[in-house]
């Protein structure tokens, strides 16, 4: 018989990874290939992540978001004393920190503590839904989310690499970028209706909204009024995208030649500018091929975004007709593994 502890976490496993499958497909088909001792952990924090995101849209006022987030801070912090509540994410957490801690000793658990706690911050400095001050803003949201998802899993196999945390920085900022890309159709669109115990349609927890940066709308007359009118219509909305996707794309492209020549024994031909940052701190030698080789599965969050970027170019920069990725982008990640390319 099964031990009620393993039952209970691979109920909270099934409870994480179909999350991922309903909301993140994209997490979904990554997490296959991160290195099996971090799948946990990689599960865990994306669904934490799906929670984060979504507050915005569950909770019914300002101060039922504020103790929502209260509750996700202290559950991170009763997870890593080794006390976690009894919620699905921070249980299957707890478990996979009991490994990591067993490979890799408490030095590394506060690593993780570091970045889990850093992403709780970020996504409730956002969570109130206003567009990113300038591009340069959203980068940084995107540094403080998305990269800071893959330092942890790196941390988590453990692996610490100035080449593959300033990878992971690029890949990161373009992933974060992205999902601001591909949250305008859903977050332009009015809140849908609540529904009270009486069956009765409550008014919408929330208001619509556009993250695009306000510099970047400035520069080409983009109004928010315009975009929740008139969606895809709205003057000067598709050469926004154009802008922005622009600057996802150069972080790939940024991060594929600095692949090639890590590859070819080369220096990556840029400083990585969080370099000296808390948990960038690098110590000795390292072997630069073995790590990628290690840390590639990780890597692939590149992939899915480089799709999501060639399908909006496909439609002109509209937000609102890209198409899902299919069965292609499953092909692909594949092909990325097999070549050890982006």
């Amino acid at each position: 018989m099964r031990r009620p502890q393993a039952i209970g976490v691979s109920l909270r496993r099934a409870y994480c990874l179909r999350q991922l499958q309903t909301s993140d497909y994209d997490a979904h088909l990554i997490r296959r290939f991160v290195p099996s001792p971090v799948r946990d952990t990689y599960a865990a924090l994306r669904a934490l992540n799906l929670e984060l995101v979504r507050l915005p849209e569950v909770v019914s006022n300002p101060v039922i978001g504020t103790l929502r987030m209260k509750f996700w801070h202290e559950s991170i912090d009763k997870t890593f004393a080794g006390m976690p509540p009894r919620e699905p994410i921070c249980i299957l957490l707890h478990q996979a920190l009991q490994g990591l801690e067993a490979r890799a000793g408490s030095p590394t658990k506060k690593s993780i503590k570091f970045w889990v706690s850093r992403l709780v911050k970020t996504r409730e400095k956002y969570m109130d839904g206003r567009p990113y001050p300038s591009l340069a803003a959203l980068e940084d949201y995107a540094e403080n989310t998305y990269s800071t998802m893959m330092y942890t899993t790196l941390a988590s196999i453990p692996l610490r690499s100035m080449h593959v945390d300033h990878l992971a920085s690029h890949i990161g900022k373009a992933c974060g970028i992205i999902a601001v890309l591909r949250g305008i159709p859903v977050l332009a669109a009015p809140g849908r209706p609540v529904k009270t115990p009486t069956g009765a349609d409550a008014p919408p927890t929330r208001e619509p909204s556009l993250l695009l940066p306000l510099d970047i709308m400035a520069e080409e007359g983009v109004k928010e009024e315009e975009v929740f009118r008139q969606g895809p219509s709205a003057p000067g909305l598709q050469d926004a995208v154009f802008k922005v996707a622009t600057r996802a794309n150069d972080h790939l492209i940024t991060a594929r030649e600095m692949l090639k020549r890590l590859k070819a024994g080369e220096d990556p031909g840029h400083e990585f500018e969080h370099e000296g940052e808390a948990e960038h701190i690098y110590l000795g030698e390292s072997d630069t091929a073995k790590e990628i080789r290690q840390s590639f599965g990780v890597l692939l969050e590149a992939v899915p975004a480089s799709h999501y970027l060639e399908n909006l170019e496909k439609v002109n920069f509209d937000p609102f007709a890209v198409k899902s990725g299919g069965w292609r982008l499953p092909w692909r990640i594949w092909q990325s593994l097999s070549s050890e390319r982006l």
